[in-house]
């Protein structure tokens, strides 16, 4: 009997060369990835989140950038991370770009932030209301002696139009544009330690870059109280209660935006983030829990029960 020997090789090959290819493939889906862009003010937060979650689960592999929300958000549109980090809610535009592209931006809020005004800890203000704090930055209120304190230049600190923050902060607090002796810093670090060593400075960061264990403020800051206006009383940030309920007048969401309903790992992290054991991680860092509002908001996308 005579046999076809490229056949009988071929026989013994192909099953040896599909055994191999579904091996590889096992292997790399075993392996996930998960990119995650933006926000300056939400940076070392989701980078702590992120170290947890990969001590729980070690074959998801997460990379937190900062570079502010309006990074984040841009690389959101080109297709380049799978969750943004945001500060802000997105603009109408910026939807309408991402929509062009084929992109659907899904907003998931998973932390409230106390925007805290600082000031060098040897400063004698100890409160402001928000009328004050924009006649500071717009330019109009230039010496402390001005507003109850010693009679010293004001010196301020804010971020680069690419920040979240910098956008909330001029849309809430200002309501028009920034004096142009405001300097703008590269980051919230940068904001902080500038601040640490002016003791005519003033800035605006997220309250987790200021606290410390238990709640403490880190050395040479102070948080400043703030008031809605002048006939209210000033209220701290540092209390979460006054964020949860808005009686602090600089509480905002913090947002991560999907393109589409998040589904597989991104999901998974996302549901981890909102979980109880995700939202005391996040009051340890020295933000927020969400309320239960924004906890239905997440529910009504279908990402958590």
């Amino acid at each position: 009997m005579f046999y076809n020997f490229r056949i009988i090789i071929g026989a013994l090959i192909l099953p040896a060369i599909l055994s191999t290819i579904i091996s590889c493939s096992k292997n790399k889906g075993d392996n996930h990835s998960i990119q995650i862009k933006g926000s300056d003010t939400e940076v070392n937060l989701v980078q702590r989140l992120s170290e947890v979650y990969m001590n729980k689960y070690p074959t998801v592999s997460i990379s937190v950038t900062g570079g502010g929300s309006g990074t984040g958000i841009a690389a959101l549109i080109n297709k380049q991370t799978d969750l943004a980090n945001s500060s802000r809610p997105m603009k109408s535009a910026e939807i309408d770009q991402a929509k062009a592209k084929g992109v659907e931006p899904v907003p998931i809020i998973f932390a409230l932030d106390g925007l805290a005004v600082i000031t060098h800890e040897s400063l004698s203000v100890n409160s402001l209301n928000i009328n004050e704090v924009a006649g500071i930055f717009k330019g109009n209120i230039k010496n402390w002696k001005s507003v109850g304190g010693p009679d010293l230049e004001i010196s301020m600190y804010g971020r680069q139009s690419n920040s979240g923050t910098f956008v909330y902060f001029r849309d809430t607090v200002l309501k028009g544009d920034y004096a142009p002796t405001v300097r703008r810093m590269n980051g919230t670090a940068q904001i902080v330690e500038a601040v640490r060593k002016d003791k005519a400075a003033i800035g605006y960061v997220g309250i987790g870059y200021v606290l410390i264990d238990e709640g403490k403020v880190i050395s040479e800051i102070k948080i400043q109280k703030l008031a809605k206006d002048a006939d209210s009383q000033p209220v701290s940030p540092r209390e979460s209660e006054n964020v949860k309920s808005g009686a602090y007048p600089l509480s905002r969401p913090l947002f991560q935006y999907t393109n589409g309903i998040p589904a597989g790992e991104i999901l998974e992290f996302v549901q981890f983030e909102l979980s109880r054991e995700g939202q005391e991680l996040i009051e340890n860092e020295g933000y927020y829990p969400i309320t239960d509002k924004h906890m239905n908001h997440n529910r009504s996308l279908g990402i958590i029960k």
